[in-house]
């Protein structure tokens, strides 16, 4: 990673512009072109240190909810209820844990009526009943940015 790289990751990060042409828009303040900033990005991408690109919306001021979920998923089920979990347009990530409530996984849908349908869905489709709904009850926003 040179100092290019450096750059365009801090770039995008922090001031990532909403234009018709926005990879041109940073190549232009990096000094290089748009083909150049698409090639650093695949190869960052490549490598892991970036995983996705994306915008992160304030989900209350658009009338979203989310909620965060934990269920027990017996090993048998785990393959069929993954799928499942992956395979809903809401669900922004999940993970395995050590634990009783072995699975973990967020949803995010435009309303209560969407997520209770989600989740039924969810449990209809795989045969889990056992999903904790964990609604937040106070909301804290951390800054994730990291200088590079």
């Amino acid at each position: 990673m040179d100092e290019i790289d450096r750059k365009l990751l801090n770039l995008i990060q922090q001031d990532f512009p909403i234009e018709e042409e926005p990879f041109a828009a940073v190549g232009a303040q990096l000094g290089i072109d748009e083909t150049e900033v698409l090639k650093r990005i695949a190869s960052l991408k490549a490598q892991g240190i970036i995983r996705r690109i994306g915008a992160v919306f304030d989900l209350r001021k658009l009338d979203f909810v989310s909620t965060l979920c934990a269920a027990r998923v017996p090993a048998k089920k785990m393959k069929i209820f993954v799928a499942a979990v992956n395979a809903h347009p809401g669900v922004t990530h999940n993970y395995r844990r050590d634990d009783e409530y072995n699975v973990w996984f967020t949803l995010i849908t435009p309303g209560e009526e969407e997520l209770a349908a989600a989740l039924a869905g969810i449990k209809r489709e795989t045969g889990i009943d056992d999903i904790l709904s964990l609604r937040a009850t106070r909301i804290f926003k951390i800054n994730a940015r990291f200088d590079v």
